[in-house]
């Protein structure tokens, strides 16, 4: 089911920052949030150190341990930057 899910809000765009729809105007939960952020993550490359991350998405092919050093593209900081203010309105847990 989050696979689909989050398969189904890239198909949409919403996390290679088209026109559509931002991913926190269209999340359901803190969950669908924190899931879109951390596929960002995944996808390029981050090495997940908490027990949800790795379980979520694993750690094998990972490069960075550092969220900072992660070849992101500015439409990729934007969204993270829009998710993590809607978290933060949400009222999210970390």
């Amino acid at each position: 089911m989050r696979r689909a899910l989050t398969m189904s809000m890239a198909a949409l765009g919403l996390l290679a920052g088209s026109a559509a729809m931002p991913a926190p105007a269209r999340a359901e939960s803190c969950e669908d949030l924190w899931y879109a952020r951390n596929e960002i993550y995944k996808a390029q490359g981050y090495c997940f150190r908490t027990r949800r991350g790795i379980e979520a998405f694993g750690n094998a092919g990972c490069q960075y341990d550092n969220a900072e050093d992660l070849p992101l593209s500015n439409s990729q900081r934007r969204t993270i930057a829009e998710i993590q203010r809607e978290e933060r309105a949400r009222r999210c847990p970390r």
